[in-house]
């Protein structure tokens, strides 16, 4: 059974999903030097903010498949040193959007009505309500840096506030600014002339760090408000400090800093800052969510399956992933398939998407399919970060072809691979609401078999009483028969059977399967594929 090292506090409901599929240890204020003794034997690591998955902790974890972030950031994660070590890095992005919107929205009207300054007044027994008159923020120009989630969250909730919206941000299409009420700009200078409040919402990169540094603050309005409840550092700090000197900048709520934990701030000085220690996701709600999707996250990594938040994988657009999603399990189960079918090794593969499926970007069914084939030919762990890595590293030719013109089905993907014995063939799609897999095509026999753990294929010519023997044989061995299907390309051509079983068949079994039919009919190839 595999193991996870849990080294700080998730929630109990996400406990208990991983124990019902694995060993887990919760080994909480490990220091640095303890954890790099305990991480070896242990294939995922879940971590929150206060751990560091350093390389060291990294290259000592030689069985680590996995490590889970459980918050939105990994900036805690060695994310260079896990790619190189085929360690999945993922994290849980949407547990705590809610949580950090109404934070930014909660500074946002505590700078506007001042309600810091009003409680510390009351509790040293004032009553100031005149030196405490705030703004409303009704009708007041709002710009948001940063349109990704959480910055989405903001602006639908100040549009229902009364709040002018505007934006910036180079990802964000005009479509969606426009679905959220918000004006999208690519001038920053111009957007600090506009705007009574500036909130930041973008990530930490060498780009955004300092960004609104002194000449940006002279471009701002007088009496600007400013929110940062993103990545610390994105207010120059010293420039920041000068703008509440001059009341260029009326107030600030921060949340967020360059280095935390935070406890000397030279903003403590001023009664116009608003400082927080960094609690936009400190609800209840986001810790239970936080640790659920880490959870569920790392079952999926553990298990071999494609994890959705994993950063060091090639990102896939939300609105493509939602339409490859249903293919990823389906075109890895191929590959694996398409391993146990191909006789003296894999030379190359070529991944054919049709249709509809041709029109996105598929490099994740490429990668998918990789991880299928790989893990039935090596002892390596193979996931989505190192399967095309080694696939290179064994002279293994991967092409993608698109056919944007689709036949029989909408959405096609067909896998080939050369063999120095010739090409294997197949074809799957997903079907029915639910999106249900299929095998529908191998060795150019069409099918309609739903991919499962186990399953058997024979190549026969196509003669009367190969079913039955095949049966009858498969009963003796007390091996039950889940489904059978019989393709032919032609009347008295060759035929293909395809069967799912409910438990393995062993070599033997094959084989006595295969003499008990070649008495009358010359068996070509008989397969027990697993996945």
């Amino acid at each position: 059974m595999k193991k996870v090292l849990v080294a700080e506090k998730i929630s109990d409901k996400g406990l208990d999903l991983l124990r019902d599929k694995f060993e887990v240890h919760v080994k909480l204020d490990l220091t640095p030097e303890e954890l790099v003794v305990t991480i070896p034997g242990y294939e995922a690591l879940i971590v929150r903010s206060a751990t560091r998955a350093t390389r060291e902790v990294i290259e000592a974890g030689k069985s680590l498949e996995i490590i889970g972030r459980a918050g939105v950031g990994v900036d805690n994660v060695d994310v260079a040193a896990a790619t190189e070590q085929g360690v999945i890095v993922c994290n849980a992005p949407t547990s705590n959007i809610v949580s950090a919107a109404e934070q930014a929205i909660a500074l946002m009207y505590a700078c506007a009505r001042r309600t810091a300054q009003a409680d510390r007044s009351m509790k040293e027994g004032k009553w100031e309500r005149s030196a405490l008159t705030g703004t409303e923020l009704y009708d007041k120009t709002l710009a948001i840096f940063g349109l990704g989630r959480i910055g989405t969250l903001v602006a639908e909730r100040a549009r229902a506030m009364g709040m002018k919206l505007i934006g910036y941000d180079p990802y964000a299409s005009e479509a969606k600014a426009d679905s959220l009420g918000v004006t999208l700009m690519s001038d920053i200078d111009a957007i600090l002339e506009l705007a009574d409040v500036i909130t930041v919402h973008l990530p930490k990169t060498k780009e955004t760090i300092g960004m609104f540094d002194e000449a940006r603050f002279a471009k701002m309005r007088d009496g600007v408000i400013l929110v940062n409840a993103a990545r610390g550092g994105i207010f120059e700090e010293n420039a920041l400090i000068a703008a509440l000197e001059s009341s260029k900048v009326a107030s600030v709520g921060i949340d967020v800093y360059e280095h935390e934990p935070c406890t000397d701030s030279p903003l403590r000085a001023f009664d116009n800052a608003i400082l927080t220690p960094h609690l936009g996701a400190s609800t209840s709600e986001a810790q239970e969510r936080a640790g659920v999707q880490i959870a569920e996250y790392v079952m999926l990594g553990l298990e071999g399956r494609m994890v959705p938040t994993a950063v060091n994988v090639t990102p896939v657009p939300a609105d493509v992933m939602d339409k490859v999603r249903p293919f990823i399990d389906l075109v890895q189960d191929m590959g694996q398939m398409l391993s146990q079918f191909a006789t003296g090794g894999i030379e190359a593969v070529e991944v054919v998407t049709v249709g509809r499926l041709a029109a996105l970007d598929t490099t994740i069914l490429t990668t998918a399919a990789l991880k299928g084939i790989l893990s039935k030919v090596t002892a390596d762990p193979v996931n989505f970060v190192n399967a095309n890595y080694i696939a290179e590293q064994r002279g293994i030719e991967v092409t993608e072809t698109k056919r944007k013109k689709a036949y029989a089905y909408s959405s096609l993907i067909i896998l080939k691979a050369q063999t120095p014995h010739g090409e294997v063939r197949m074809a799957g799609t997903v079907i029915g609401k639910n999106k249900e897999p299929r095998l529908v095509s191998l060795f150019g026999a069409d099918l309609d078999v739903r991919p499962s753990q186990h399953m058997a294929f024979f190549q026969y010519p196509d003669q009367p009483g190969v079913i039955g023997r095949i049966g009858m044989a498969l009963g003796a061995a007390g091996v039950n028969i889940g489904m059978m299907q019989v393709a032919r390309t032609e009347v008295g051509g060759d035929a293909l059977m395809a069967l799912t079983v409910d438990s393995p068949l062993s070599a033997a079994t094959l084989t006595e399967l295969t003499r008990s039919c070649d008495a009358t009919v010359p068996m070509k190839n008989a397969w027990y594929i697993q996945l």
